[in-house]
């Protein structure tokens, strides 16, 4: 099972965006965070910048969307360029229409869970989907500290996954590093977003390197992905 390094522009000289897509190029996607200084307290980016992105960069886009109203908002996200789309279920409407509808337009539909928001509930919904995004920090800023108590929650994202044969990513996203991304991938995770790991790097498509095969490696000791 291939990891996959997304590094989150979060970190990255929003005056240089382009320099720094290009600075990743050897990644799987490019995480791009949208805020709308409601859903969490800061405001970043919003479609204008992700139609200039994906103008500037071949690296898919990976928009997470920590925004009110996805409902309204998302399909507008992959018009703009994104290749998947994820919106956040504590803010959507109506999360099953939302995720078809970013599929019927052409992108992947990915739903993610705050911390405090527990998995099991929205069991029937994965099959709609093609990833999943537990968060390991509170949304709202990057340079936070890993929550290890999400851990659990991975490891129950990934049986729930595993028992319903799906093909679904497992992403992680916050305080991901060098001395939590093994712990991430052992607990299930398969897609793992990056932002100072990478972009705080003197190196950052080396950092992405050094973080797959740090991935790859737990992956290959993981009972999860030796049972499946």
């Amino acid at each position: 099972m291939a990891a996959q390094i997304n590094p989150s522009i979060l970190s990255a000289d929003f005056a240089r965006l382009a320099d720094e897509a290009k600075a990743v190029e050897g990644a799987d996607w490019l995480h791009v965070d949208v805020m709308d200084n409601h859903f969490v307290p800061n405001l970043t980016l919003g479609v204008p910048v992700v139609e200039s992105l994906a103008r500037a960069t071949d690296t898919p886009l990976d928009c997470h969307l920590m925004i009110e109203a996805p409902d309204r908002w998302a399909p507008q996200y992959v018009e703009a360029g994104a290749s998947s789309v994820t919106f956040h279920v504590e803010a959507a409407a109506a999360p099953v229409r939302l995720a078809r509808e970013i599929r019927s337009k052409g992108a992947r539909a990915a739903m993610a869970l705050r911390p405090a928001t527990p998995v099991e509930p929205y069991e029937d919904l994965l099959p709609e989907l093609d990833m999943l995004l537990i968060m390991t920090v509170e949304p709202g800023f990057g340079g936070q500290a890993f929550l290890d108590i999400m851990l659990p929650k991975i490891r129950r994202s990934r049986e729930l996954i595993n028992k319903h044969g799906l093909e679904l990513w497992l992403q992680v996203d916050g305080g991901v590093s060098a001395s939590t991304i093994e712990r991430c991938a052992d607990a299930g995770a398969d897609v793992f977003v990056a932002g100072s790991a990478v972009y705080g790097a003197s190196d950052p498509a080396e950092a992405v390197r050094a973080l797959r095969t740090q991935a790859e490696g737990a992956t290959a000791r993981a009972s999860w992905a030796c049972d499946h």
